[in-house]
């Protein structure tokens, strides 16, 4: 590989490996600020009372929020296929790399701002309805059970191991795929990942979802979704990792639902 190459490739793990690690720490650091100004709890022997509904600045707080929760759990597995589009591009001989990868990165983004938005939107009607507590977790004792059940099943469905099996395609037959399905310019940059995205949301999105009754400031159950994520993504195993979590959150969900 001659110098330019040399350059080239070391651009494009730049962008593939930094920065969907930076993304992910600002994440995370987000979250951590936002998990230490919790809303005040209500006085002990206090009325409940509906809480005063959400104007246009809360929602905006609200879809951050839920934007930074999806992005520190789904960047860091994203990488791999950042680097995979980037040493396509090579391939094919096409210039500008690293901008090109962060297209890429951007069109990801975008399929994980229309998950926010939808998080955002069923935690605004469950917060009109006064069913979500200072942790922003569902107050109901039976959602988490039957979210962790659901989530459980399906850890064992065809979709779910389907979407799994293109997030760990070996990387000389994932080339080939890429390949197949190039798409030109800096919009065929934004639509394949978009497509990436779509395989990564529908692998784990009743995971992502247990964060609304297990509460999006809580910061164990958000980081525990990280580690799974990332475990069925890149570990040995992954379809082993997923089964085995199926059945512990099926087996968890059915004690809370039964004591």
């Amino acid at each position: 590989m001659n110098a330019t190459g040399i350059r080239r490739a070391g651009g494009a793990r730049t962008v593939a490996f930094v920065l969907p690690g930076l993304l992910a720490a600002a994440c995370c650091a987000y979250l951590l600020l936002r998990a230490g100004h919790p809303a005040p709890a209500a006085a002990a022997g206090a009325a409940r009372t509906l809480p005063a509904p959400w104007r246009g600045a809360d929602l905006a707080l609200l879809f951050a929020l839920w934007a930074v929760v999806i992005g520190a759990t789904m960047l860091p597995a994203a990488a791999p296929s950042v680097l995979l589009y980037a040493r396509a591009r090579r391939m094919r001989g096409g210039r500008w790399v690293a901008p090109a990868s962060a297209l890429f990165v951007l069109g990801s983004l975008c399929v994980w701002s229309a998950c926010a938005a939808a998080a955002t939107l069923a935690a605004w009607l469950l917060h009109d309805a006064g069913a979500l507590d200072e942790a922003m977790a569902v107050s109901h004792p039976s959602a988490l059970a039957l979210a962790l059940v659901a989530a459980g099943v399906y850890q064992w469905t065809p979709a779910k191991h389907a979407c799994l099996d293109h997030c760990r395609t070996p990387p000389r037959t994932s080339l080939a795929v890429v390949l197949a399905h190039w798409r030109r310019g800096a919009r065929g940059a934004l639509r394949m990942g978009a497509a990436d995205a779509r395989h990564g949301i529908g692998c784990c999105w009743l995971l992502l979802v247990l964060a609304l009754p297990g509460g999006v400031l809580n910061l164990p159950v958000v980081g525990g979704l990280v580690a799974l994520i990332l475990a069925e993504k890149l570990l040995p195993g992954g379809h082993v990792i997923a089964c085995a979590t199926g059945l512990g959150l099926v087996a968890l969900g059915t004690m809370l639902l039964f004591p």
